[in-house]
C-alpha cells in the first residue's frame, strides 16, 4: 500500500510540472522583457479566455473544462501586467498541517484583475488572508521593467529579482517545480532545470533571446542534460531502431499542454504592445499564435472555446496529433513515444512541417505590428488580423495532417 501511494504521489507531481523562464530587456533581441511558461498539467484541452469584469481587463490561459473561467495559468492585463506560475514541491513548511491547496490559478486571476505592477502584486500577497493555499514560484513582469519570481507558499514568499546582477548576472531566470529558498535536493524538475539552463547559455553565447527561439528550441527542444544526449541526433539506420523514445525529464512530454510567452514593452512604450504568445495543447505540435488585451474579446477564434465544444479548434487538432505520437495506450505504453513521427531524416516529421507554419506567423505579425505603429493601436484591425490569422493556421493544419 505504501508503494502504490508513493507511485500515486509520483505522478501527481508529474502532472502538475511546468518550466520557465523570465528574461529582462538587456537579454532580449528587441530590449523588450520576456516570460516563459511550459506548462504541464493532466488537463490536455486548455483555451484563452478574455474578461473585463474588474479593474483591469485581461486575457488569460484556462483549462477548457473551467466554465467559470476560475482559474488562470497565465495571463496579461490592460497595463502590461503578466503573471504566470510553476507549482514548487519543497517550499511548503514541514510543520505546516493546513489543508486544501492549489489555489494559484484563483490567485493568478485575482491578480491580472486587480494589479498592474510589481509593487501591486507584492501588496496583494501581503494582504491575502494566510494560509494562501498556495504552493508555487510566481512569475511577473510589469511595463515599468519589473521582472521577478516570488517563491510562494502558505504564509509568506521570497523575490529573485531578474533585474538583480547577483541573482541574474545574465539577465534571466529559470524555475521548474522546486524552489531555490525551499528544502535543498526536494522537490521535482531538476534535470529539466539544467536542461534549460544548458539550451539558455548556448543561446545566450552567440545571440539574444526571442519568442521565435524560445518556442522552436527550449518548447521542442528533447535535449537531455543528464544523458547528454539530443534525440535530433537519434540513428533511424541503427540496427533495431523502432523510432520510439522513453518519455522522461524532457521539457515537451505527455503532460505538455501549452507554451506560453509573453514579450512585454520597453520604456515609454504604449503598454498595450505587450503580446502574449501561445501555442495551446502539446506544443511540439501546436504553433504559437499572438494576442493582445488591446483587441477585446474578439480573440482568434481558434483559440476560444468552440461552437459545440467548450475546447478550442487549435487545441483539439493538436491534441489528435498527439495521438499519433503516443499512439500506445495499454500497460507501460503511455510512458514511451513515437519520436519518428514528430522528427524524421526526410522532414516529414509533424514539427519539421509546423515550423514553416510558425515562421510565417511571426512574419505576418511582426509585420502588422510595424503597421500599426508606434502609438495607439486599433482595435478593429486587430480584429481583421485575427480572422487572417485564423484562416492561414486552420488551413494549414487541414492540408498538412487533413485535420
Amino acid at each position: 500500500m505504501l508503494l502504490v501511494a508513493a507511485l500515486l504521489l509520483f505522478d501527481g507531481y508529474e502532472v502538475r510540472a511546468c518550466t520557465s523562464a523570465i528574461i529582462t530587456g538587456k537579454a532580449t533581441a528587441d530590449g523588450k522583457p520576456l516570460m516563459w511558461k511550459h506548462r504541464d498539467t493532466s488537463a490536455e484541452q486548455n483555451r484563452l479566455v478574455y474578461s473585463d469584469a474588474a479593474k483591469y481587463p485581461y486575457i488569460g490561459l484556462v483549462n477548457s473544462n473551467d466554465s467559470c473561467n476560475n482559474e488562470v495559468w497565465a495571463g496579461t492585463n490592460s497595463t502590461g501586467f503578466c503573471i504566470m506560475n510553476t507549482a514548487s514541491y519543497n517550499i511548503r513548511n514541514k510543520e505546516d498541517v493546513t489543508e486544501g491547496k492549489d489555489f494559484e490559478g484563483i490567485v493568478m486571476r485575482m491578480a491580472l484583475e486587480c494589479c498592474g505592477s510589481l509593487g501591486d502584486f507584492e501588496h496583494f500577497l501581503d494582504t491575502l488572508s494566510r494560509p494562501m493555499k498556495v504552493e508555487a514560484n510566481f512569475a511577473v513582469i510589469d511595463a515599468q521593467g519589473g521582472a521577478a519570481y516570488y517563491e510562494t507558499n502558505n504564509f509568506g514568499y521570497l523575490k529573485a529579482d531578474a533585474n538583480d546582477p547577483m541573482q541574474a548576472p545574465h539577465g534571466y531566470l529559470i524555475r521548474t517545480n522546486f524552489s531555490y529558498s525551499g528544502y535543498r535536493d526536494e522537490g521535482m524538475g531538476y534535470i529539466r532545470h539544467e536542461t534549460a539552463h544548458y539550451l539558455f547559455s548556448r543561446q545566450r553565447d552567440h545571440s539574444l533571446f526571442t519568442p521565435e527561439w524560445i518556442f522552436a528550441y527550449v518548447s521542442r527542444s528533447y535535449y537531455h542534460s543528464l544523458l547528454g544526449s539530443d534525440l535530433r541526433d537519434y540513428d533511424f539506420n541503427a540496427p533495431g531502431a523502432t523510432g520510439y523514445a522513453i518519455d522522461q525529464d524532457y521539457i515537451p512530454r505527455s503532460s505538455s499542454s501549452a507554451s506560453v510567452v509573453f514579450q512585454g514593452v520597453r520604456e515609454g512604450e504604449p503598454v498595450e504592445h505587450t503580446t502574449m504568445w501561445t501555442a495551446l495543447g502539446f506544443p511540439p505540435c501546436s504553433v504559437a499564435v499572438p494576442a493582445w488585451v488591446k483587441g477585446g474579446n474578439a480573440l482568434p477564434p481558434m483559440l476560444l472555446k468552440g461552437e459545440d465544444s467548450e475546447n478550442s479548434p487549435l487545441c483539439e487538432k493538436v491534441v489528435a496529433l498527439k495521438r499519433q505520437v503516443f499512439p500506445i495506450t495499454r500497460g507501460s505504453g503511455r510512458r514511451y513515444f513515437n519520436w519518428a513521427a514528430l522528427y524524421h531524416p526526410d522532414n516529414s516529421g509533424i514539427m519539421q512541417r509546423l515550423a514553416p507554419v510558425e515562421e510565417e506567423l511571426f512574419k505576418r505579425s511582426r509585420a502588422a505590428m510595424k503597421q500599426w505603429g508606434d502609438g495607439s493601436w486599433d482595435a478593429a484591425a486587430i480584429h481583421q488580423f485575427y480572422l487572417e490569422l485564423d484562416r492561414f493556421v486552420m488551413d494549414a493544419y487541414r492540408e498538412l495532417f487533413d485535420l
